[in-house]
């Protein structure tokens, strides 16, 4: 059922910055526009997706009741939604407490072996976060991202692609590498990348080993 506000969303009458405002007006209408993430109407699901997205990084702590929701949508038949989903979950990580993304890290992490760039780099570009939040973690998510060279490449996911993927870890990589064990292993991974055809990835790997190196 497409409700009033819904309407009005979809018609461009409210904005997603409006929307926004009403949900931070009043959260008990949480439940609507996380529903809404299911319509079949594309404007409203991918809109409230975004405005779910922007409030989560600032309101984590009124969005993770419902984290049990952002994680079924993970397997939305929407590859938008899923990408949504999955800056929602890292987000919230940070408030975990139940340690639900724990439960589902192999899950998250599956993405990885996904035929979308996409899909892949969301979920290395998220990865740092993650780090942060769950320090506990950055053995297993370091492993995770130093797997990135062995991603196949498909239709959807080329060799340009990679070196794109491989950008997103060394960014990953920064976010916590002063606190991983695993710094060779990291620095050489980076090394890989200092002559790369890829402008922005071999000036990444080279800022990244003045950095730390």
């Amino acid at each position: 059922m497409v409700t009033d506000l819904l309407k009005k969303f979809e018609n461009k009458k409210i904005s997603k910055e409006k929307l926004a405002e009403k949900v931070l007006q009043d959260f008990k209408l949480l439940p609507e526009i996380i529903n809404a993430m299911d319509s079949n109407k594309a404007a409203i699901r991918y809109g409230c997706g975004k405005v779910l997205m922007d409030l989560s990084e600032t309101n984590t702590n009124e969005l993770y009741p419902f984290m049990d929701n952002f994680i079924t949508y993970l397997d939305s038949k929407y590859r938008i939604i899923t990408w949504q989903a999955m800056a929602i979950i890292a987000n919230l990580t940070k408030v975990d407490k139940k340690k639900k993304f724990d439960e589902i890290f192999e899950k998250y992490y599956n993405f990885i072996n996904d035929e979308y760039m996409v899909t892949v780099a969301n979920v290395v570009g998220h990865s740092g976060k993650i780090a942060l939040a769950k320090p506990y973690l950055i053995p297993k998510i370091t492993e995770k991202l130093l797997s990135v060279n062995k991603v196949k490449t498909t239709p959807h996911l080329t060799k340009e692609c990679k070196l794109v993927i491989a950008e997103k870890a060394i960014q990953s990589f920064d976010l916590f590498f002063e606190k991983t064990n695993q710094k060779e292993k990291i620095i050489s991974f980076v090394k890989k990348y200092i002559i790369s055809t890829r402008k922005s990835l071999k000036t990444k790997a080279q800022d990244f080993l003045k950095k730390w190196t």
